[in-house]
């Protein structure tokens, strides 16, 4: 059977590169290329991150493409607190002498959907939204032959990450989000950062098995090692939520997803306490009409077993 093909556009920090070993790990599945923007860590150091763990996965090697180093509107703000000075716990873990493809993040994507069929493609972003908003600002037509975009993005139907109603990825870039969200695509599935969470954590038993598993287990939990300590604080225990591998979980594996909804959605862009926030109309109060998916929920049981599951395939 013909793998469904993907491209992977992400910013590259830990939970980045646990999110991409388990796509390249997926045999249902071709990573065709890797893109890159500013968000966790500048996009040169994103690229260095994902080279290295492609290279440390030893499956295939999609190209990598550095896109956007700066956001659409708003100053580029790093993620340190989380993922480290490097994106990836400032252990030494990545190369510093692997470089990215020659040819530009936004050009490659739409050169490769005006080479595919219409829905041959899809696309799925850890990242903020500015490589896609100006591929779509570039060539709106193209981007609808897109299969469907999957976004880590969103508080989904719960609180942010950076503020009580903004996620870091949309918070990051929310003028680009807003793009997306008007172009017409569909469909447009937002798996927000509330899908990450309480049973979906990773717990410390859950947390040595993936280190224990392969070289990539490892080299992915060791990566995340800032995260973890965040979470002693901020959790009160050994714990990791790991929302990109959970929109990753989303795309290639759906049969995970528990609660999945199509609404109207609008992203804030006034510089107030909810500015990046999300407005899910839950409940309809626009009678405008649905836009977007939100993925607020999985089953915690198939995501956490799928993750282990492609983590330790290419030991196998």
């Amino acid at each position: 059977m013909e793998k469904k093909k993907i491209i992977i556009d992400c910013d590259g920090g830990s939970d980045d590169a646990m999110a991409l070993a388990m796509a390249l790990n997926d045999e249902r599945y071709e990573v065709i290329m890797v893109t890159i923007v500013s968000g966790n860590v500048r996009s040169k150091q994103a690229a260095i991150n994902m080279r290295t763990t492609i290279e440390v996965n030893d499956t295939y090697r999609p190209e990598v493409y550095v896109g956007c180093d700066e956001m659409l509107v708003r100053d580029w703000v790093g993620a340190a607190e989380t993922h480290g000075e490097d994106g990836m716990g400032d252990l030494d873990l990545v190369d510093e002498s692997l470089i990215p493809d020659e040819g530009h993040a936004v050009y490659k994507i739409l050169e490769a959907l005006r080479n595919a069929k219409d829905k041959q493609i899809d696309i799925i972003t850890l990242g903020p939204l500015t490589n896609i908003a100006l591929a779509i600002r570039l060539e709106p037509e193209t981007m609808k032959k897109v299969g469907r975009i999957v976004v880590m993005g969103t508080a989904g139907l719960g609180t942010g990450n950076v503020s009580p109603a903004a996620e870091f990825n949309i918070w990051q870039d929310p003028d680009s989000c807003k793009v997306l969200l008007d172009s017409g695509i569909d469909p447009i599935v937002f798996v927000g950062w509330d899908a990450c969470l309480d049973e979906a954590m990773f717990e410390e038993d859950e947390i040595r098995k993936i280190s224990q598993g392969s070289q990539i287990g490892k080299f992915c939990i060791d990566s995340n090692i800032v995260l973890l300590k965040m979470n002693r604080e901020r959790f009160k225990r050994d714990c990791l939520d790991m929302a990109d591998p959970a929109a990753m979980a989303a795309a290639l594996y759906p049969e995970c997803i528990d609660q999945c909804e199509k609404y109207y959605c609008e992203v804030e862009l006034n510089h107030g306490p909810s500015y990046g926030g999300v407005l899910v109309d839950r409940y309809h109060f626009s009678g405008k009409k649905e836009n977007a998916y939100i993925c607020s929920k999985l089953k915690p049981d198939l995501y956490k077993k799928y993750v282990m599951d492609m983590l330790k395939r290419n030991e196998e």
